[in-house]
């Protein structure tokens, strides 16, 4: 029976507390899951409010790779012996020799969704359906109440329940970023503005407009610019590739460069001061927002084939540009009101469609938290502090009762250009478990880049016994 609208049905509750509740299971929180899977003395629950693992799936187009080695993948770099490693799984499905005979380095998005798919599918802490209401520090018996509703996918109704939990990790994800010029106009029937993920979803549709119009500079845009140019007759390609950055650059993919996705530069980050983190930020966008090279190549290929017959390809590829304003044009179409920061023009363009590849934006933690906030500490920008363990800074009244709440890819601000990278998932997941446990079931290394972040090493970064760091100065 379904209960009365107006009167909400009573929370079937479990007394028994969890070491560990798990909110959100993407990536992140599914390799915190896969690395406690193990530690049976460890009692944990993952709950999503998804039917079913699915990750980026408007993005998984045809050929697109990974940034980061197969070897990022959900436990490896903390634990390669795991069952749950992407080895294992092309194991289990008899597809080590293709992998091994492919020489494949970066794998493709398709694949690393189909094997987090397999690792969902096999753990048995994974609870989906399940929709997060709100979390609560219950004083008197010194616990997190999560209070969640399970939804019925075949009678679309939900049973509210509550869970008791020791310490909780938050892995609720990003949310996609329309601009503010843009919102008025995104996902509406008369004027198909979409953001990239949902590109697969309404690509028919896309491919079908008379002009289209293609909005970032990054990974991503670069991508959906480079299927939709594959699937437009030559000379009729009407496209506009716009970016608000100054160039369509390469992804920083140098080794060297590459070791700002080490533990040791998170720490160095994370013991900044607020002011130069914040300034730091934005001015390592290429290390993370650029365009890998093999896609640059592509698209320039792609482009080059075009003009083998003489005349060039209708398309128009503009970095430095911003939208200004936008609005409708009769009924199915959009006008961008543009301007050129360095020329200092301004411009108009009319299109029949526009993808977004405007990037993902950090969910706010204070809508689920809200139960929470006299206790969560924050710094001057309003923003949650978290430690150096991945944990929120709370208030005395909870942190010295030993429990804790864990973020994952919500601490960009604190912990540097690393925390959305694949690359580092495992190293977070066994650092959350290491200070949940306090018997550091994953022992991590003590060094993982050659470069040398400052002139001071801060105490964490301890060198290997019978190895001594040399200071490039003296403290002063």
């Amino acid at each position: 029976m379904t209960p009365h609208p107006h009167i909400p049905a009573p929370r079937q509750a479990s007394d028994t507390p969890r070491d560990l509740i798990g909110i959100g299971i993407g990536p992140f929180n599914l390799s915190l899951a896969a690395l406690a899977h193990p530690l049976t003395t460890l009692d944990t629950a993952f709950y999503d409010e998804h039917p079913a693992f699915h990750w980026h799936p408007g993005l998984l187009i045809e050929g697109a790779t990974l940034q980061v080695p197969f070897l990022a993948d959900l436990v490896t770099l903390a634990d390669p012996t795991s069952p749950w490693s992407f080895l294992n799984y092309l194991r289990t499905r008899e597809r080590l020799y293709p992998f091994y005979f492919a020489e494949r380095f970066h794998t493709h998005r398709t694949e690393y969704d189909a094997y987090c798919r397999w690792v969902s599918d096999n753990l048995p802490a994974l609870h989906f359906d399940h929709h997060i209401d709100a979390v609560h520090w219950n004083p008197e018996r010194a616990l997190y109440e999560v209070d969640y509703t399970r939804r019925d996918p075949h009678t679309d109704t939900g049973t509210p329940g509550r869970s008791y939990a020791r310490n909780i990790a938050l892995g609720i994800g990003t949310a996609p970023h329309v601009p503010e010029a843009l919102r008025p106009l995104a996902d509406t029937p008369t004027a198909p503005v979409h953001h990239a993920a949902d590109y697969l979803t309404h690509r028919a549709r896309i491919l079908a407009a008379d002009h289209i119009t293609v909005i970032g500079s990054g990974q991503s845009g670069a991508e959906i610019y480079l299927d939709l140019l594959r699937h437009r007759p030559p000379g009729r390609e009407r496209l506009h590739w716009l970016a608000r950055t100054p160039a369509f650059a390469p992804m920083e993919y140098s080794r060297l460069g590459l070791e700002h996705f080490t533990p040791d530069y998170t720490r160095y980050f994370h013991h900044l001061t607020q002011t130069t983190r914040d300034t730091l930020v934005p001015q390592q966008w290429q290390l993370h927002k650029g365009i890998d090279a093999d896609t640059m190549t592509a698209i320039h290929e792609e482009l080059y084939r075009r003009t083998l017959h003489g005349g060039w390809p209708d398309t128009v590829l503009t970095p430095g540009v911003t939208v200004r304003t936008a609005g409708r044009i009769a009924t199915t179409q959009v006008e961008l009101h543009l301007e050129h920061a360095q020329q200092n023009t301004r411009s108009r363009l009319t299109t029949d469609a526009v993808v977004l590849a405007t990037g993902y934006r950090e969910r706010p933690l204070t809508t689920l938290l809200a139960g929470l906030t006299p206790y969560l500490r924050h710094d001057t920008a309003g923003r949650p502090r978290v430690d150096h363990h991945q944990r929120l800074v709370l208030d005395p009244a909870i942190s010295d009762t030993g429990h804790h709440i864990y973020v994952q890819n919500a601490e960009h601000h604190t912990h540097g250009v690393g925390t959305p990278d694949l690359g580092l998932s495992a190293w977070r997941s066994a650092t959350i478990l290491n200070a949940l446990t306090g018997k550091n079931p994953y022992p991590l290394p003590t060094r993982t880049a050659f470069t040398t972040f400052g002139l001071t090493p801060h105490p964490t970064a301890t060198p290997a016994p019978g190895h001594r760091l040399t200071p490039l100065a003296e403290p002063r």
